[in-house]
């Protein structure tokens, strides 16, 4: 069902710092920022060679991401994403399984304008798991 890693995201408390460290430290070529006020977030994408890292960044005072640096100042690792063809497939599939998707199940639109879901951490050993329509 899932295909190649997507990304890695990362929570940052500081969105320019970060991004500098990724583009002039480690010399990766990184997108500029872009909000996405139904996810809470600002994120920035991390090239690499064989996928991508994600910045995140709390925007808006709800943002599930500032629960996280809240618990987390200096951020940390905060999900792993995956490609799936079908998602609504992948979603039948997993609550058959008993996994459970986050929110109504109800894929929303992603950073990469794509259908996504996440499966709860508690479901997924300990991490909290995307999953993107590709």
């Amino acid at each position: 069902m899932i295909g190649k890693l997507n990304h890695v995201a990362i929570v940052v408390p500081n969105i320019d710092i970060a991004t500098a460290l990724y583009r002039d430290s480690l010399g990766a070529k990184v997108s500029p920022p872009l909000d996405l006020p139904d996810h809470g977030v600002t994120t920035v994408f991390v090239e690499l060679p064989n996928t991508k890292i994600e910045l995140l960044y709390p925007l808006g005072e709800k943002s599930p991401i500032q629960r996280f640096l809240d618990k987390n100042p200096d951020g940390g690792m905060h999900h792993i994403c995956y490609e799936v063809e079908d998602i609504g497939g992948a979603v039948s599939t997993l609550v058959k399984d008993g996994l459970r998707v986050l929110g109504d199940g109800t894929p929303r639109i992603g950073a990469h304008g794509k259908p996504v879901i996440f499966l709860h951490p508690k479901d997924m050993v300990g991490t909290l798991v995307e999953l993107e329509q590709v």
